[in-house]
């Protein structure tokens, strides 16, 4: 599956991938109105206007980008209808021929890091068959419990050639109190680089491994280290626009052939529409403004990297 986004990366020319983390302060009010006239405003009739407000999103931006991102506790908050929006999402994408990215951050040991990564990413053995649960692509996953918790789902991928995305050094401002503690004068999330860059010999693709990892865009100085520590690892990096990071803070992400990272933006794709930038877009024409917002996004990481 990395062979499949590099290449989808390369057609599209936009290493971006779509957060599709919806809140219903995002939806649309004609969307909400008509779920909640069908569903009622019940937990069913929220996660009918997320399922409608995703689509709406993903038809508008497809064929401009190489995958999306969704959320899981955007949807698992709306209990089991949730989950099958979610289900009814990733579907949806795959038929549109975007890789999914599950963002789950599992992190457990044993059978359930086993359990969750056939959920996600793997297959799951009734009677005599097996079948597949979410089937997502990719899958974030926490590594502070260690190669435990890591190594079921390297297994798991191994079998079905999908790929993992590993927490690193995120985006969010309190990430330092614990992936910047010095261990020997290093910083905590050095040494969870060094381990991603060894899990990901054990799965490669043809140039990149399938076991990235996540770093976010608002630690720029730590993204030009990952970079050199895990030189074959793809780097998924979230922050960008609604958390502050620009394209001039992404280009020591990438290696020298261009490629090696795909940047995540949610609420300023999927909620262009209520940015004032876009404010000429109305209500119903979010999605529109959503693909304004990629193209913009686009011209800008792109303008970046040409700059370098």
């Amino acid at each position: 599956m990395i062979n499949k986004l590099i290449e989808k990366i390369k057609k599209t020319n936009a290493p971006i991938v779509a957060g599709l983390d919806p809140m219903l302060s995002y939806v649309p009010e004609h969307i909400l109105k008509q779920s909640y006239e069908q569903y009622g405003e019940t937990l069913e009739g929220a996660a009918d206007a997320v399922w409608q407000f995703n689509k709406g999103i993903i038809d508008s931006i497809y064929d401009l980008i190489p995958a999306v991102k969704p959320q899981a506790a955007m949807y698992e908050q709306f209990g089991v209808e949730g989950l099958k929006a979610f289900q009814k999402t990733v579907d949806y994408c795959h038929e549109k021929d975007l890789v999914v990215i599950g963002d789950v951050k599992r992190g457990d040991i044993g059978s359930t890091s086993a359990a969750y990564a056939a959920g996600h990413l793997g297959k799951v053995r009734i009677g005599s068959r097996t079948c597949s649960a979410f089937n997502e692509d990719f899958a974030t996953v926490n590594p502070y419990l260690g190669s435990d918790g890591i190594q079921p789902f390297v297994d798991v991928c191994k079998e079905e050639k999908k790929g993992l995305f590993i927490l690193v050094k995120t985006s969010n401002p309190s990430s330092g109190e614990f992936q910047d503690r010095l261990i020997d004068g290093r910083p905590l999330y050095e040494y969870v680089g060094e381990k991603v860059a060894e899990w990901g010999a054990q799965h490669m693709g043809d140039d990149y491994s399938y076991i990235g990892a996540v770093v976010g865009a608002t630690y720029p100085e730590a993204g030009k280290i990952m970079r050199r520590l895990m030189p074959k690892a793809y780097i998924l990096v979230p922050g960008y626009g609604a958390q502050g990071g620009k394209g001039a803070d992404l280009v020591h992400y990438f290696n020298e052939d261009g490629l090696g990272a795909i940047v995540n933006s949610s609420r300023g794709i999927i909620a262009a529409y209520k940015q004032k930038q876009y404010a000429h877009f109305s209500p119903e024409n979010y999605a529109d403004a959503a693909r304004a917002a990629v193209l913009d996004m686009a011209a800008d990481i792109n303008g970046a990297l040409q700059a370098v």
